[in-house]
C-alpha cells in the first residue's frame, strides 16, 4: 500500500513503493499503520495525477500546445488569398495582418520572460492559451467592413501566443539535460514547421469543408482551450534549475542584471541575430509562397483568376503538407548531425545550424529561377530549402541553454524572442507586400508582372539567409567560452552558503573553521 500526505492509504501500491505527493515523495514506512485510514475520492485523484505528472508527458504536452500555436499562426496564411478578397485589399494592406501579430508577440515577450522567470510558469502558459483561443474564435465573426478590427485581433493573439513561447521551453529545460534535453527541445520546435503546415492543411481544409473561410478560424480555438486544460492538470512545476545542479539554484539577480549579462554574451546576442534571419525568411515564405505559386500557375495558364466567393486551396494544402514533412526531416537531421558532430567538435552546434542556413539560401534561390517553367521544381527546391532551413530550430534553443544560466533563461528565450521578430517576421511579410506593390504600379493589370513583382520582393530572402549563416559562424567563435562562464557562474550560485572561500584560499565555515590545514574554533 501507500499513503499520502495525510496519512490514507492508497490502494493498488507494494508495501516498498513511494507516492510522490503535492509536497514531496513520502514512504509508507514514516506512518504507522495505527494512523492509516481509508482514502478520500478526492485524496486517490489527486495522487493519480501526481503519477501522471512525468517529464515526458510535460514535454509532450508542451510540444502539443506548441504545435497550436503555430497552427493556428499559419490557418490565416491558408486563407490568404479568401481574405484579401473579402476583406478587398491590397498585398501590402493583407501582409499587415502578420505584421501587426509579430509586433503584439515580440512587444509582450520580455513582460512575459520577466514574469516566466520570477513566478508560476504553468499558469501564465494556460492563460496565454486561454486568451488566444477566445479572441481567435471572436475575430471569426467579424464582417468586412471592419478590417480594422481583424487587424487588431491579431495583434491580441500576438499576445496570447508570446506568453507561450518565452516560457515553455524553459520548463522543459529544468526538467532535462544534456542529450535527452536536445531530444526533447528538438521535439518541441518540431511543432513549429509541424504546427505551420497543419495551418495551411486546416485553413484550406476547413474552409473547403464548410464552404466559408471564417470556418478556418474556429477550429484550433477548441483544441488550444484543451491544451490549456491539459497544462494546467499534468505539466509540473520543476525548480529552476533542477536538471542542472539538482534544484539547488537559490540565487537571483535583478531584470537589469540579467539584461547587462545576456548583452555581454557573446554567443547569445551573435545567435540571436542568425534567428532574425531565420524569423525574415520563414515569415515571408509562410505568407506570400502559397500566393507566388499560385501566381505562377497563372502565368503558365495552368490555373485561372480567382473571380469566386471561394479560391481554390491547393497551393496552400501542398505548401502545408511540404512544411509538415520538411519540419519532420529538418528536426530529425539537425538532431542526428549535432550528436555526430559533437564526437568531432564541441563548437559542433552553432557550425551545423551555419552550414544548413548557406546550404539553405542556394535551393531558396532557385525557386524564383524555376518557378516560372516548372511548378513541380519549384516545390523541390522548396522541399529542400526548408529542410536545411527547419534543421537549426532545436539546436539554436540548445545554444541557449548550454550559454545562459537557469534563472535568466525564460527572459533570455523572450528577449531572443523579441529580437528575432523585430528584425524578422515583424516587417518582413509586410515588406515583401511593399516592394511588390510598388513594383507593380507601372503594369498593375499584368498577370505576368504581377507574378515577377512578388518574385522580386522575395528574392530579398535569401540574402538574408546568408547573413544569418555568418551569424551562426560568429557564435561558433565564442560558444566554448560563453558556455564555460556560464558553468562557472552556475556553480557558484549553487554553492552552499555555509561556505565562503577568500582569494588567501581560506575557507572560513560556520562553527569550526578550518585555516591552512589546521582547525580552529573561531566563531564567525
Amino acid at each position: 500500500m501507500c499513503v499520502e500526505s495525510d496519512g490514507c492509504e492508497i490502494e493498488g501500491c507494494s508495501s516498498s513503493d513511494e507516492v510522490q505527493t503535492l509536497s514531496g515523495s513520502m514512504s509508507p514506512a514514516l506512518k504507522s499503520t495505527a494512523e492509516l485510514h481509508p482514502c478520500k475520492p478526492g485524496h486517490k485523484f489527486r495522487a493519480a495525477l501526481m503519477r501522471c505528472r512525468t517529464p515526458t508527458a510535460a514535454a509532450g504536452i508542451l510540444s502539443f500546445g506548441n504545435v497550436l500555436n503555430y497552427m493556428d499562426r499559419c490557418t490565416v496564411a491558408g486563407v490568404l488569398l479568401d481574405i484579401q478578397r473579402h476583406f478587398d485589399v491590397s498585398d501590402s494592406r493583407i501582409g499587415l495582418l502578420q505584421t501587426v501579430f509579430i509586433c503584439s508577440f515580440m512587444v509582450a515577450a520580455p513582460i512575459f520572460g520577466y514574469l516566466g522567470d520570477r513566478f508560476n510558469r504553468k499558469v501564465i502558459l494556460s492563460c496565454g492559451i486561454f486568451f488566444w483561443s477566445i479572441v481567435t474564435l471572436s475575430s471569426s465573426f467579424i464582417s468586412k467592413e471592419y478590417y480594422w478590427l481583424f487587424v487588431l485581433s491579431r495583434g491580441l493573439v500576438g499576445i496570447g501566443e508570446s506568453s507561450y513561447s518565452s516560457i515553455s521551453p524553459t520548463i522543459i529545460g529544468d526538467l532535462f539535460t544534456n542529450n535527452s534535453r536536445t531530444m526533447m527541445l528538438s521535439i518541441f520546435y518540431l511543432a513549429i514547421p509541424l504546427g505551420s503546415g497543419l495551418g495551411y492543411i486546416l485553413g484550406s481544409g476547413a474552409k473547403e469543408a464548410a464552404g466559408d473561410w471564417h470556418w478556418a478560424l474556429r477550429v484550433s480555438p477548441l483544441l488550444g482551450i484543451t491544451a490549456g486544460a491539459l497544462i494546467l492538470l499534468f505539466v509540473p512545476e520543476p525548480k529552476r534549475g533542477s536538471a542542472d545542479q539538482g534544484g539547488r539554484v537559490k540565487a537571483r539577480s535583478s531584470w537589469c542584471c540579467d539584461m547587462k549579462a545576456l548583452a555581454k554574451n557573446r554567443s547569445y546576442v551573435c545567435s540571436s541575430l542568425a534567428s532574425a534571419a531565420v524569423s525574415f525568411a520563414t515569415g515571408a515564405f509562410g505568407m506570400w509562397i502559397p500566393l507566388y505559386l499560385y501566381r505562377a500557375q497563372v502565368v503558365q495558364k495552368t490555373a485561372e483568376v480567382c473571380s469566386k466567393d471561394i479560391c481554390s486551396s491547393k497551393d496552400s494544402l501542398i505548401f502545408g503538407a511540404i512544411t509538415v514533412v520538411t519540419g519532420l526531416l529538418g528536426v530529425a537531421i539537425g538532431l542526428a548531425a549535432t550528436r555526430l558532430c559533437r564526437q568531432r567538435t564541441e563548437r559542433a552546434d552553432p557550425l551545423v545550424c551555419a552550414v544548413s542556413m548557406l546550404g539553405s539560401a542556394i535551393f531558396i534561390c532557385l525557386i524564383f529561377v524555376v518557378a516560372k517553367k516548372s511548378i513541380v521544381g519549384a516545390y523541390v527546391c522548396i522541399f529542400i530549402g526548408e529542410t536545411l532551413l527547419f534543421l537549426n530550430w532545436a539546436i539554436t534553443a540548445d545554444i541557449l541553454m548550454f550559454v545562459v544560466i537557469p534563472t535568466r533563461r525564460a527572459t533570455a528565450v523572450a528577449f531572443q524572442s523579441f529580437t528575432s521578430h523585430l528584425l524578422g517576421d515583424a516587417g518582413s511579410p509586410y515588406l515583401i507586400g511593399l516592394i511588390s506593390d510598388a513594383l507593380q504600379q507601372s503594369y498593375a493589370t499584368s498577370v505576368l508582372w504581377q507574378f515577377l513583382s512578388l518574385g522580386y520582393a522575395l528574392m530579398l530572402c535569401p540574402f538574408v539567409i546568408v547573413l544569418g549563416g555568418m551569424f551562426f559562424l560568429a557564435t561558433a567563435l565564442f560558444f566554448l567560452d560563453d558556455r564555460e562562464k556560464a558553468e562557472k557562474q552556475l556553480s557558484l550560485m549553487t554553492r552552499p552558503p555555509s561556505t565562503v572561500t577568500v582569494s588567501t584560499e581560506t575557507t572560513f565555515q560556520w562553527g569550526d573553521t578550518a585555516l591552512g590545514g589546521q582547525e580552529t574554533n573561531n566563531q564567525l
